[in-house]
């Protein structure tokens, strides 16, 4: 497939928020929630931090506190170190990269998120880059960060690129009234040049992401009546809490 056939591939499917997780039980990001996706046939969302050994954890928060109960931080851990540390109620260590896409083997299509922490986004996209060599999956990358998004502009154009974005100060995300500027009217773009947008679903009125016309995602809808909506839109929906296909 060329980028065109791998960008309408991404934007015809819908995406389960870091896996299929029903948590505590079943936590997000865990091997448990990205099986479950992968059996309903849904693509998967999921984050990814490098951890001190240079590995893909996969983990939204950069610290454990949330989803392990420790304070203890991914980047300062190796691997083993963090996967010692269960998932919320479960048993389940937080996964390996390498073993999400073992797993997965292009049955569904991924996107993935990148947590750049500490400017080390050099160090991430170039170890995503050999992690995904050979892997004939269909996948996306995306990040809040515009520097990770255009790594992949300037060093491996051929892979879709996306950058997050929405109305985050609003939300309660922490940031200058200048940067959720630029970030709520899409500025950033100029600096990281992505092949699509994927915006906040409450904030789908900003002016900005109404005028985009590229190829749009829309995170994290809980309804299934947004989900349809958010496709009336025609953008791919990033959903979590409920199984779309049980209201189908």
């Amino acid at each position: 497939m060329n980028k065109k056939e791998i960008l309408k591939e991404l934007l015809n499917n819908r995406y389960a928020h870091r896996g299929l997780h029903d948590k505590p039980i079943v936590p997000e990001n865990s091997m448990t929630a990205f099986e479950k996706a992968t059996r309903e046939g849904f693509g998967i969302e999921l984050d990814l931090h490098l951890t001190k050994d240079e590995k893909l954890a996969v983990i939204h928060d950069a610290s454990l506190e949330r989803t392990c109960g420790v304070d203890l931080i991914i980047e300062e851990l190796t691997l083993e170190e963090a996967q010692g540390h269960f998932l919320e109620k479960s048993q389940e260590p937080i996964p390996d990269f390498e073993e999400v896409l073992a797993m997965v083997d292009g049955k569904i299509p991924l996107i993935i998120e990148l947590k750049v922490e500490k400017s080390n986004y050099d160090r991430l996209c170039t170890r995503l880059v050999e992690t995904l060599s050979g892997y004939k999956g269909i996948y996306c990358i995306e990040s809040f960060d515009p520097r990770a998004v255009k790594w992949f502009y300037k060093n491996k154009p051929e892979i879709v690129r996306g950058q997050l974005a929405g109305a985050l100060k609003k939300g309660g995300f922490k940031m200058s009234p200048i940067k959720d500027f630029i970030v709520r009217n899409l500025l950033v773009n100029i600096a990281s040049k992505p092949d699509f947008v994927a915006y906040k679903f409450e904030d789908r009125f900003e002016k900005a992401f109404r005028k985009y016309n590229g190829p749009k995602f829309l995170w994290t809808i809980k309804k299934y009546s947004d989900l349809k909506e958010a496709e009336a839109l025609g953008a791919a929906p990033i959903f979590e809490q409920f199984n779309p296909k049980e209201y189908e």
